[in-house]
């Protein structure tokens, strides 16, 4: 997340460091989806997924749950709070084209997973406006990585306007999720 310390390339080393095989991209799109689905507790099941073989007592493990500790609160703090919620965890705009394309897609796979895992099922009543957002998740997945060319200003524009989608389709399901998950209580 911009400005918090804790970046794309700092979740990277962690989860490598800790030999989980997720992308950062991909591990935050799976903790948005399980936030924006209006899951409380969001912590324990992404926690869940991610370390289900991990040995206890491992160093390097523990210091990879305490920055995603850190990622979740600030993310948590960031879609919940005032103003205009998250960032979506995404590689520096210097990266490689292809690798910011990447994880895109792989940060739209982590999110569908998370509303999965969530309990969110295509048989809810979801408003249009979130399943569209979903299925266009789902179609970014789909992208084509490998045709992309790194000096085309085109992709370029294409690849921003996508990064701002996100956060603004991730945020109104949070805003439809959430919804129904309070007026179900």
């Amino acid at each position: 997340m911009p400005g918090s310390g804790i970046d794309h390339e700092l979740v990277e080393k962690k989860l490598a460091s800790a030999d989980l095989e997720s992308s950062g991209a991909e591990v935050h799109g799976a903790l948005c989806g399980l936030l924006c689905a209006g899951r409380e507790d969001a912590l324990e099941l992404w926690f869940a997924e991610l370390f289900h073989e991990a040995a206890d007592g491992d160093l390097l493990i523990e210091e990879c749950r305490q920055t995603l500790r850190r990622l979740y609160d600030e993310t948590k703090q960031a879609i919940e709070g005032p103003g205009l919620g998250f960032s979506p965890l995404l590689p520096a705009e210097q990266t490689p084209l292809q690798q910011r394309a990447a994880a895109i897609s792989d940060w739209c796979q982590g999110f569908l997973y998370g509303v999965g895992l969530s309990g969110i099922s295509q048989q809810q009543q979801l408003s249009d406006h979130t399943r569209e957002a979903l299925q266009d998740f789902s179609d970014i997945t789909r992208m084509d990585l490998v045709t992309l060319d790194e000096d085309d200003e085109e992709n370029e524009e294409a690849l921003m306007q996508l990064r701002e989608f996100l956060w603004v389709a991730a945020m109104l399901v949070y805003d439809d999720l959430v919804d129904d998950v309070t007026a179900r209580s």
